[in-house]
């Protein structure tokens, strides 16, 4: 039988956000706090909030990725102890029985010469030979103990209630790929020359024909300053746009690859475009400001690298893999039915 850990986190969640909005007289900030004042003029805490709100995003994202570790390592704790009363062991018994005892055995002198020659060091290897091995076989145990806790929270019911921040994320002017009232609005924000968007381009296809009329796509224009073809590759794609092609040049120029100016117009030409009104939209640079008024955005809410996703409003940074991402789809998913949603502005 599964046994069920539930952790009921919403009075934690609202004791520490009455932290965190606290003063130093131990009264809870309100929206009509008053938390600056400039000149006579008062700034309170709500108008704070709303002006600042992408800014203030990725510090209180990254407070939540620090507590949502130390949340699993606690649940870990828990299974683990659960675990061991139920055996009658200790804690220390039960990694014992479970864990050091399938630990291969000591590597062998050679293995540890290997590692020491790999080893940035002018010391001699027998002043290292046993830190080295106590390395090793450290790192054998964490890895085996991190499959045991695996294990343990495969056979349990473990639901957790911390809630994710999410962000605000306005659509005006942003090219969306599906209906913007579907359960899920995945949110974008890359570059056309970056690899690692190149990479999980295919990833997105896939996602959209899996979840076509559950998920909407939108897409971000987030040229690095590095890449130099891209910020004129995003003004193409708009520029196709403006011809009811967009999503079309889009997915081209991440199979192509091809970004010079050159490479852009002729995408056009293969995707049977007017290409008189296409070239004089690129060479004239009328969708530069709107490629710019995003890469604001991205600055705004502390976008470090693309690609970066937002889903319902909740970040995820890096090159997601196809299951990090559908995993959290599929998160929304059950939220959604279970009641109406509040993510991203329309």
């Amino acid at each position: 039988m599964q046994s069920r850990v539930i952790i009921a986190l919403a009075p934690f969640v609202m004791s520490a956000l009455a932290f965190s909005a606290s003063v130093g007289n131990n009264s809870t900030v309100t929206p009509e706090t008053v938390i600056a004042d400039v000149n006579g003029t008062r700034i309170t805490f709500g108008e704070f909030e709303e002006k600042r709100a992408h800014n203030l995003f990725q510090p209180r994202d990254a407070f939540y990725r620090q507590e949502r570790k130390i949340l699993d390592d606690y649940i870990n704790d828990y299974l683990l102890q659960q675990q061991a009363q139920k055996e009658g062991l200790t804690i220390e018994q039960l990694l014992d029985k479970h864990v050091k005892s399938t630990l291969p055995k000591d590597p062998s002198e050679e293995a540890l010469h290997v590692y020491y020659e790999g080893a940035d060091t002018k010391e001699p290897y027998e002043a290292l030979r046993g830190k080295i091995l106590d390395h090793i076989l450290q790192v054998r145990f964490e890895r085996a103990k991190a499959a045991y806790i695996q294990t343990l929270r495969s056979q349990a019911n473990v639901v957790v209630s911390l809630p994710a921040p999410r962000a605000d994320i306005a659509l005006a002017n942003t090219p969306v790929l599906g209906e913007q009232n579907a359960p899920v609005m995945v949110v974008e924000y890359a570059d056309y020359e970056c690899p690692y968007c190149q990479q999980v381009a295919p990833t997105l296809l896939k996602l959209q024909t899996q979840y076509k009329g559950k998920m909407a796509f939108a897409f971000k224009d987030t040229p690095l300053p590095m890449h130099t073809h891209a910020e004129k590759a995003a003004e193409a794609a708009r520029c196709a746009g403006a011809q009811g092609k967009y999503w079309d040049y889009h997915d081209e120029l991440f199979a192509s690859k091809k970004l010079g100016v050159p490479d852009l117009k002729e995408n056009a030409r293969k995707l049977n475009l007017d290409t008189a009104a296409f070239d004089k939209c690129l060479d004239s640079g009328s969708q530069a400001k709107a490629v710019q008024s995003q890469i604001a955005e991205s600055t705004d809410l502390g976008i470090q690298g693309t690609p970066s996703f937002f889903i319902n409003g909740r970040f995820i940074g890096g090159v997601a893999t196809y299951e990090q991402l559908r995993d959290v789809i599929e998160q929304e998913l059950a939220i959604a039915a279970k009641q109406p949603r509040q993510t991203a502005s329309r």
